[in-house]
């Protein structure tokens, strides 16, 4: 069991993602993803958060939100408790990520990306008020989204 965290810096209307184009055999490999990573020993999800933005980025956060929880269920992977952040207040100038290529994205392109499906769903998810706090589950066959459960109840995917 894995856990990590995402968080979706914005400005000026847009987000930072990491395009996953570096690293030989990355399970994002050419996806666009937000900033985050796995969990070091005796972290919390707001340290990880912190320390994450910063390693990938060079940004500091000043203020977040923690905006849920997605269980991420797969027949090819451990199972992965990815806990899901947004930020719009930062200090700090962004420096290169060995992991890929980061670029502010217009929030109204982020879905002509290539994403993983599922992220479509937190994506429109943490844009919608209605949901300051959601768990999701989302199960993959391979790459293939076959399930989503939103805070208990099937969604359409």
């Amino acid at each position: 069991m894995i856990n990590s965290t995402l968080c979706h810096i914005e400005k000026d209307g847009k987000y930072l993602m990491l395009h996953r184009v570096k690293k030989e055999n990355d399970l994002n490999r050419d996806k666009w993803i937000a900033i985050g990573g796995k969990f070091e020993d005796k972290e919390s999800p707001e340290q990880c958060n912190i320390r994450e933005v910063f390693e990938e980025t060079g940004l500091t956060l000043t203020k977040y939100e923690y905006r849920g929880i997605v269980t991420f269920v797969s027949d090819k992977w451990e199972t992965e408790y990815m806990h899901i952040f947004t930020s719009d207040k930062f200090t700090g100038q962004l420096h290169e990520c060995d992991e890929g290529e980061l670029c502010w994205v217009d929030k109204k392109e982020l879905l002509n990306l290539t994403l993983w499906q599922g992220d479509e769903i937190f994506l429109k998810l943490i844009e919608d008020k209605n949901y300051p706090f959601f768990s999701l589950r989302l199960e993959y066959k391979g790459e293939r989204l076959i399930s989503a459960i939103l805070n208990g109840k099937e969604i359409d995917i």
